[in-house]
C-alpha cells in the first residue's frame, strides 16, 4: 500500500469517525459489559463472500478479534470449530495447540467463550447433510459434535448450538424424512452422551445444547426449518435426553418464513426451551442477509424485547449478523459491532420503560378487567360491553412507537411552511 493510500483511507476513517461522533448516543464499553451479548468469531471474519459476491475484506485471526471484542466491551465470545481449527485438524494433536493459545487470548483479554457450535454444512462432506444416507458421514457427524462438546469444555463454554442446514433436500422424493430425522437424532444423542461422560469426570455441569431452525438455505427445502418444528423435534422421542436440548432462535430466520419473531419466542418461552436467542435484522421472506439489530425493523426489535424483559430472559444474546460488504475490515470494529450494541442497549432500555410506561400499564390493566355482564351465553352483549375497551389496542400501539420515538420524554417534531 503506498503512502498516498494510506493518507487517504486515515483522512477517511478521520472523517467517519467525526460523524460517528455527532451521531451521539454511544455507551463505553463499561457499559456494553453489563449485557450478555456475544461476539462470534465468524461475524468479525465475515469477509462479505456470498454465492454472487467476491469477498472485500480481509480474515481475522481470533486472537485480533478477541482483542478488538475487548476494547468494544463484548464480554463473550462464540465460535463454530473449524472458524478456530482446520477441518484437517480436528481431532488432532494440533486441535490442542490451538486451543492453549485461544484459552490464553481469552484470558488476556478478559473474554469468556459463552458458546461452541459444529460446523456441519460448509465442508463437501456434509453435501448432503450430516444424517446422510452414508454410515460413515454419519458416523464422523457424531465424531464432530462430540468434539464439539469436547472443545466446550476446554474453553469454558455454556452452549453448544447446532444448525442442521444441509438437513433437507432440492429435489423431491429423494431422501427419506423420517429415517434421516431418526439419522439426525442419533447424533445429538451422541453430543449429549458425551457432553454426561465428560461431566461425570469432573469436567463441570453439562452444556446447554441448542438447536438452531432455517426455513431454507442452503437447502431448499429444509426438514426442521422453524423453531417451531425444533420444539417438537426436541418432544418426538427420538432424543435420549430432551431435558438437555432447548432452541437457539435467530430473529432473520423466523421472519425469513413470514413468521413473527416475537411469536415464535413466545412458544419457546411457553415450552421452557428458550435458551439462546441470535440477534441480527433483515426482511420477511427474503434470503438471509444477516443485518445489524435495528437496521430494518426497529419497532418490532421494540416489541422482542419487551416481551423478553417482561419474562426474565436477558441472554446470551449472540451477534449472528454480517457486517455490510461496504464496510471496511476497519469499519468492522469501529463501527459495525459499535453500532449494532449501542441500538440494542437503547431498544433493551426503551423495553424497561415501555414496561413501566402508566398508559400502558393502565390500558392493559384496563383490558384484563372487562365489565362483566353475567351474560355468559350472549355474544352480542359480551361483545357490546367491550366495544369502546377494544380501542386500547390502538392506544397501545400507539405509545410504543412514541416511546420508540422519544414521545414521551417531551421529544417533539416542528412542521413548517
Amino acid at each position: 500500500m503506498t503512502k498516498a493510500t494510506i493518507d487517504l483511507h486515515n483522512s477517511q476513517r478521520s472523517l467517519i469517525e467525526r460523524l460517528l461522533e455527532a451521531c451521539g448516543g454511544s455507551y463505553p464499553p463499561e457499559t456494553r459489559r453489563k449485557y450478555y451479548i456475544t461476539g462470534p468469531q465468524w461475524t468479525a471474519t465475515y469477509q462479505g463472500q456470498a454465492l454472487f459476491h467476491a469477498p472485500t475484506r480481509e480474515s481475522v485471526p481470533p486472537a485480533e478479534v478477541m482483542h478488538h471484542f475487548a476494547e468494544i466491551g463484548i464480554g463473550y465470545w462464540s465460535t463454530h470449530d473449524t472458524d478456530i481449527i482446520p477441518t484437517e485438524d480436528l481431532m488432532t494433536d494440533r486441535q490442542a495447540e490451538i486451543l492453549v493459545g485461544l484459552k490464553k487470548s481469552l484470558a488476556e483479554n478478559e473474554l469468556r467463550c459463552s458458546m461452541v457450535t459444529c460446523e456441519t454444512f460448509f465442508h463437501a462432506v456434509w453435501s448432503a447433510s450430516p444424517a446422510a444416507e452414508s454410515p460413515e458421514v454419519r458416523t464422523y457427524a457424531a465424531e464432530r459434535v462430540k468434539n464439539v462438546v469436547r472443545i466446550g469444555h476446554e474453553l469454558g463454554a455454556r452452549f453448544a448450538v447446532y444448525w442442521p442446514g444441509t438437513l433437507g433436500y432440492l429435489m423431491q422424493g429423494v431422501i427419506d424424512e423420517p429415517q434421516t430425522l431418526k439419522w439426525f437424532a442419533e447424533i445429538l444423542n451422541s453430543a449429549c452422551d458425551e457432553d454426561i461422560r465428560l461431566a461425570k469426570g469432573g469436567a463441570g455441569p453439562t452444556l446447554k445444547h441448542c438447536l438452531e431452525a432455517k426455513p431454507f438455505e442452503p437447502q431448499a427445502e429444509i426438514i426442521l426449518p422453524t423453531t417451531d418444528a425444533m420444539l417438537g423435534f426436541i418432544q418426538s422421542g427420538l432424543l435420549a435426553h430432551p431435558e438437555m436440548v432447548g432452541v437457539n432462535p435467530e430473529y432473520l430466520h423466523e421472519l425469513m418464513w413470514g413468521g413473527a419473531p416475537r411469536a415464535s419466542l413466545a412458544r419457546a418461552l411457553v415450552a421452557g426451551k428458550l435458551w439462546h436467542f441470535d440477534v441480527n435484522d433483515g426482511y420477511r421472506l427474503k434470503h438471509d442477509v444477516d443485518l445489524p439489530v435495528g437496521l430494518v425493523n426497529p419497532l418490532d426489535w421494540l416489541n422482542v424485547l419487551i416481551l423478553l424483559r417482561a419474562y426474565g430472559f436477558n441472554g446470551p444474546f449472540n451477534y449472528d449478523f454480517k457486517p455490510p460488504r461496504t464496510t471496511s475490515n476497519w469499519g468492522v470494529f469501529k463501527v459495525s459491532f459499535p453500532t449494532a450494541i449501542d441500538r440494542f442497549i437503547t431498544l433493551w432500555e426503551m423495553a424497561g420503560e415501555a414496561l413501566a410506561d402508566p398508559v400502558i400499564h393502565e390500558a392493559t390493566e384496563a383490558l384484563k378487567s372487562a365489565p362483566q355482564t353475567g351474560a355468559t351465553h350472549n355474544a352480542q352483549e359480551i361483545f357490546e360491553a367491550n366495544r369502546e375497551l377494544l380501542t386500547l389496542h390502538e392506544v397501545i400501539a400507539h405509545r410504543l412507537f412514541q416511546i420508540l420515538i422519544g414521545v414521551h420524554r417531551g421529544r417533539k417534531f416542528f412542521v413548517t411552511g
